[in-house]
This record gives structure tokens, C-alpha cells and sequence, in this order.
């Protein structure tokens, strides 16, 4: 801990012992007690000491209250895509973008606000990216074409970006390193699991009441986490000198953006086409830039030297090919399942993907208590394991599969992050100074959801063409994410675990 962060708790102890000591007798002193005493501070601590709540993890569950509200409508609009586009009057592809726009925005502009929380404290950047989130929701119950929901969608995922490097910061900030992975665990159920439980809840009600309904239930989540995160949250320390990556991040984005719209749109302008390959090439061309302005860079929006460590590199590359795998298959799932697979409704399919939050939610706690005991690289080989298992057994479905094999195959993914996940970002986290963590964290978003997107991508265009009834193409995507997961079983047996003490 740096000398201002003792500083800073050594005051917070000695203002929490003056206001419970009642010796203190303002009136004596002629005192304005009402303009004086930190009337919300007091409040919130009476408040958690009635009703025995370590403030740390008061604190906590307001930050993952607040990332929920954001994160659960990102991939909500998979299960009704066909018929929310015919609606809007355009088509599949172009919808799509609907759901990688702000799942890509919100890993670019993570660092950036991870840094400005730096700079102007992360309670402002938190409540400021809800507030923003709000607008952006209700913006997009009333889109009125695919531009503006796409539009809409993409600002909304910009705002709650704001939310994953400031919850990352306080449990960093709140916990000591032997005491990171059970929250961790619990931030990533909610960053990887928030979408897939938004798409379990919200299938029901887009199949009764229609997806606007879902935006507009949203803002007021996002509302109400504003205040109780104004309220309970903290002010952390400022940085005096943070600089952004303005050109890192805009190259970072639009050289994304560039090769997944050839990805994604390339089947139906043609891979031939020249819109096609000028995306291809801008891709590279950005993406070369980027790489050279991030190593001159003085405040770089990714650490390029931090590569050259084992236990950053591997965790964070192996996070990349698991989310590829995990949020791939979750946008092929609902094509299987639905009416151009398996022809099953829409609430029936959000039904039979329970068991990829549900396992996340059983297994992260569990996996953290074993992964203390066999160390991180056991627990991220398990993980991208069982991540190839759920892939295979997915590409294996047809019309005479049961619900059963279903419910397993899909189970298997939630039990693979749960296992990998919380284990790699204690991995990562451990190996960066203390200073670096913010940054470090924002990384990790940033190219998590990187690998989350291009999976998205790649495994959704690779599945574009099957047939209704087909199994051909569908089995084609999931073997490819069962390689891609593999490949990051292959990384992790070669991470090095923490040391640990014998007790």
C-alpha cells in the first residue's frame, strides 16, 4: 500500500472513531454540528453496523450491482434477431451489430475510463457511466431503425464500460491479494454471466411483451444503481499526472471495427468484394499503426512490455480464446435451438441456456477455494477443458438430441469460465506492481472482450449459411471454437502458478 492509501485509511480510522465516540461534545465547542458532522457517512456507517456488513463488501455489491445493470442487456437481443429485424426493416447481419457494437465499445473505452478514473476518482467515472447508461437505454426502446438502435446500443456499451475498470479498481483497492480471488470470482460471474442471465430472464418477456420493454426496464435498474452508488461508494485517491491514449484507442477501435465488419458482412457483399478486402486491409494497416503508437506512447493504452511476462501474457491471451469460444457459442446456441435449428420458442431457449450462468455461479466460489490448493495453471487447463468438451458435445447436437444432453453440453461452458476465469485474473493481477492494477485490469477487459466480439463474429458468419434442420455449418463453428479453447488448454499448461505457503 502506497503512502497515501495509509494515509487515507489511517484518516478514515480516526474520523470512524471520533464519530462513535460519545464523548465528543460539539455544542461546547461551538460547533454547527449539522454543517459539520458527514451526515451520509454516518448514516452509512450506523446503517452497516445495525445490520453486520463489512463495508468492503457493502461496497462490493454496489459496483457489481452496477456492472450487472449495464452488462445484462448485451447479447439479450440473440434470441429474437430475425424478428426484431424484420420489424426494423433490415436484415440479420446487419442487426447484429446491434449486440458486437457495444460489446466492442465496451472493451476500447474500458482503459480510458480506467484512467480517468485515475485522474478524477473512480466514484465519478462509476456514477457518471449508470447515469449515461440510463439515457442510452431509454434512447434505445425508442430507436426507431436499425441505425439508430445500433447507434443507441453501441453509446450504452461506452457508458457501462465505465463501470468494469471502477469495480475492478475498488476490489483491487478493498481487498489484499490473499483475499482477491473470492471477489474476483464474483466479478467475473457477473462481467461473463450478466449477458447470458439478461438473455434466461428477458427471453420470457420478449416472447410476451416484445425487446423495447427490455431497454425500458433496463433504465431504471441503471437509475437505481446510481443511487446507491452515489450514496454508499467511496471517493478514491487522484492521480496528478494521468494521460489518455487518444490515438492508441482510436486506432485500437476502429481497426476492430474494420475487420470485424469484413467478418461479419463479408458472406453478403462477397469475400472478393472490394468493401470486403479494403476492411481486411484497413484492419491490418490500423492494427500495425496501433502496435507502433502504443510502444512510443508515454501513457500506452495497452503495455506492450508487460507481454514479455509469462503470468500477464498467457492469463490474459488465454481469457481471449476462452471468451472466443464462450461468447461464440452463445450466439450460435440460439440458432440451433431456434426457429432456424431445432425450431424451439423463444422463452424455451432462454430456459435451456440456465446452465451457463447457473454452473458459473456454483463452480467460481468452489474453484477459487481448490485453485488456492493446486495452483492457476491446473485450474486453467481444467477450465479450457471443459470449454472444448461443451463445444464438441455442442457440435454434436441434431433433432434427436434431449434436453439432457442439451443441459450438459451447455453447462460445461458455464463450468469451464467459472473454473479459468477467476483463477487467470488473480494470475494476472499478481504479477503487476500494485500502481499497475488499474491499467492492468482495463487490459484484461479490453482483450477479453476482444476475444468475446471476434468469437461472436467468426463463429456466427461461419454458421450464417446453414439450412433450417441443417447440422453441417453449425457443426463447423463449434469445432472451430473447441480448437480455439484448446489452444488456450495449451497456453495454460505452460503459466507458472503462485507461490503458496504451506498453510
Amino acid at each position: 500500500m502506497n503512502d497515501d492509501a495509509k494515509g487515507g485509511a489511517e484518516l478514515d480510522g480516526r474520523r470512524d472513531r471520533e464519530l462513535d465516540s460519545p464523548t465528543i461534545s460539539l455544542d461546547a465547542a461551538g460547533i454547527d454540528e449539522i454543517g459539520v458532522i458527514p451526515w451520509p457517512a454516518l448514516w452509512r456507517r450506523r446503517l452497516a453496523q445495525r445490520v453486520g456488513i463489512d463495508r468492503r463488501w457493502a461496497v462490493l455489491w454496489v459496483v457489481l450491482a452496477g456492472l450487472f445493470s449495464t452488462g445484462f442487456t448485451f447479447t439479450v437481443l440473440i434470441v429474437a434477431l430475425e424478428g426484431i429485424a424484420g420489424e426494423l426493416d433490415t436484415s440479420v447481419s446487419v442487426l447484429t451489430w446491434a449486440i458486437t457494437a457495444p460489446m466492442l465499445a465496451f472493451g476500447v473505452v474500458g482503459p480510458a475510463f480506467g484512467k480517468a478514473g485515475d485522474l478524477w476518482g473512480h466514484k465519478r467515472v462509476f456514477v457518471g457511466g449508470l447515469l449515461l447508461a440510463a439515457v442510452f437505454a431509454t434512447a434505445s426502446a425508442l430507436a426507431w431503425n436499425a441505425a439508430t438502435l445500433v447507434l443507441f446500443r453501441a453509446l450504452s456499451g461506452m457508458a457501462g464500460s465505465a463501470c468494469g475498470p471502477a469495480s475492478m479498481a475498488y476490489i483491487n483497492r478493498m481487498f489484499a491479494d490473499g483475499e482477491r480471488v473470492k471477489p474476483l470470482g464474483y466479478w467475473s460471474f457477473i462481467a461473463a454471466g450478466s449477458p447470458v442471465i439478461g438473455v434466461v430472464v428477458c427471453g420470457p418477456l420478449i416472447d410476451s411483451v416484445g425487446w423495447r420493454w427490455i431497454f425500458a426496464l433496463q433504465a431504471p435498474m441503471c437509475a437505481v444503481a446510481f443511487v446507491l452508488a452515489l450514496w454508499l461508494l467511496p471517493q478514491t485517491e487522484r492521480g496528478k499526472q494521468v494521460r489518455f491514449d487518444v490515438w492508441g484507442s482510436l486506432t485500437l477501435g476502429l481497426g476492430a471495427s474494420s475487420l470485424l465488419a469484413a467478418i461479419s458482412q463479408g458472406r453478403s457483399w462477397g469475400w472478393a468484394s472490394a468493401a470486403t478486402v479494403g476492411c481486411f486491409v484497413g484492419a491490418v494497416v490500423l492494427l500495425v499503426v496501433f502496435v507502433r503508437i502504443e510502444r512510443r506512447a508515454v501513457a500506452p493504452l495497452v503495455v506492450l512490455a508487460w507481454f514479455r511476462t509469462r503470468n500477464f501474457a498467457l492469463p490474459v491471451t488465454i481469457q481471449l480464446l476462452g471468451n472466443f469460444a464462450y461468447m461464440g457459442g452463445f450466439f450460435v446456441i440460439p440458432q440451433v435451438l431456434g426457429e432456424r435449428g431445432l425450431g424451439l420458442s423463444i422463452t424455451t431457449v432462454g430456459n435451456l441456456v440456465i446452465p451457463r450462468p447457473l454452473a458459473y455461479s456454483l463452480v467460481a466460489p468452489l474453484a477459487a477455494i481448490v485453485t488456492v490448493k493446486v495452483g492457476e495453471r491446473i485450474a486453467g487447463v481444467a477450465g479450457s477443458m471443459a470449454l472444448v468438451a461443451s463445444m464438441l458435445m455442442w457440435a454434436a447436437v441434431g433433432l434427436d438430441s434431449g434436453y439432457l444432453f442439451i443441459i450438459v453440453a451447455t453447462a460445461l461452458s458455464g463450468v469451464g469460465l467459472g473454473i479459468s476465469s477467476p483463477a487467470l485474473t488473480a494470475l494476472m493481477a499478481g504479477s503487476v506492481d500494485a500502481a499497475d492494477l488499474g491499467v492492468a485490469g482495463a487490459m484484461q477487459q479490453l482483450l477479453a472482450q476482444l476475444g468475446a466480439v471476434l468469437g461472436a463474429a467468426v463463429m456466427a458468419t461461419i454458421s450464417a449459411s446453414a439450412e433450417v434442420h441443417a447440422r453441417g455449418p453449425f457443426h463447423v463453428a463449434f469445432v472451430v471454437g473447441a480448437g480455439v479453447a484448446a489452444a488456450g488448454g495449451v497456453c495454460a499448461a505452460f503459466v507458472h502458478s503462485s507461490a503458496r505457503s504451506p498453510a
